[in-house]
């Protein structure tokens, strides 16, 4: 049978709006092996404090994500672990870096405290974008068939910024990955792709081909920030600001998207179920994915 990942390009899915909701981002250095559920799962993490760290840190709008360097497998020396958090809002989007040696030190933070837009004091500032690369073959085959070559592609030419990452959702999109802190998701990257995403971040930019949207936002919000961005060719990252969605019914929504110039959009979206039925992820049954379908009601004011 063939992959999700191939049946999704095979059959031209749209990515726009399928990035995962996440405005802040928890991520653990831990090398592996890692288990479908990463943090309750993985040898050599406690499953219940793994379970709670999630549970804390997703309340306060934080994705905790266990991350580790390119093909490496081995703990880093002296047991301590590289951690960064992230916060992806549009003009007050930072990255942190710090190191600990257990779960318990993680556990004792206050998440609601660290989160954005304001920079919290913990670690130090970490002033060049991450790109983080899906790659964990027990959550879905395609993030390692895929994934794994392009993260270790991507580590021998862009050393110290690419990560391997347990799970960013959309498997059949793979190689996803996302770069942080601005929280910009994209999809079938080969290294070429990939190596400018991480460009277009270091200069306050993004890239619309191969975009699946910014975590920072909701579905329907992520779409219509990318129907505006095709639109007017935007490309800088922090200059458009997205309203929260007005939801009609559970499948479409009206969306205001705001020009730091003062223009202001307004996007209808509309959740489409796409045919035929596939699998959204390797092993599961067939389904009809959901994809969000933008349309500018209303040029800009």
């Amino acid at each position: 049978m063939e992959t999700c990942s191939v049946l999704s390009r095979a059959y031209a899915e749209p990515m726009a709006g399928t990035a995962p909701t996440a405005p802040g981002w928890l991520l653990i250095e831990h090398p592996g092996p890692w288990a479908a559920k990463a943090l309750r799962g993985s040898r050599g993490l406690d499953p219940e404090a793994g379970a709670e760290l999630e549970r804390r840190a997703a309340a306060a709008g934080f994705r905790a994500t266990l991350i580790r360097t390119p093909g490496r497998t081995v703990p880093a020396p002296g047991g301590r672990r590289t951690v960064f958090l992230a916060w992806t809002a549009p003009g007050g989007s930072w990255l942190r870096r710090f190191t600990v040696g257990s779960l318990d030190e993680l556990l004792a933070l206050d998440y609601a405290a660290l989160a954005g837009p304001a920079e919290p004091a913990l670690g130090r500032p970490y002033d060049d974008p991450l790109l983080l690369v899906c790659t964990n073959g027990k959550r879905d085959r395609c993030c390692a068939t895929a994934g794994r070559p392009l993260a270790e592609a991507l580590a021998a030419r862009l050393p110290g910024d690419v990560w391997e990452a347990t799970h960013l959702g959309g498997h059949r999109f793979a190689p996803t990955a996302v770069v942080l802190p601005d929280g910009y998701v994209y999809g079938r990257l080969d290294a070429d792709s990939a190596a400018a995403a991480l460009d277009a971040a270091r200069a306050g930019a993004m890239l619309l081909e191969d975009c699946r949207g910014r975590a920072t936002w909701s579905r329907p919000a992520q779409a219509a920030e990318l129907a505006v961005r095709e639109e007017i060719l935007e490309y800088g990252a922090d200059v458009l600001q997205v309203a929260e969605p007005d939801a009609h019914g559970g499948d479409a929504w009206t969306v205001r998207v705001d020009h730091a110039d003062g223009r202001t959009w307004t996007v209808e979206v509309t959740a489409h179920a796409e045919e035929p039925e596939r699998p959204e992820s390797c092993g599961k049954g067939l389904e009809n994915p959901l994809s969000m379908r933008p349309r500018l009601v209303s040029p800009a004011l």
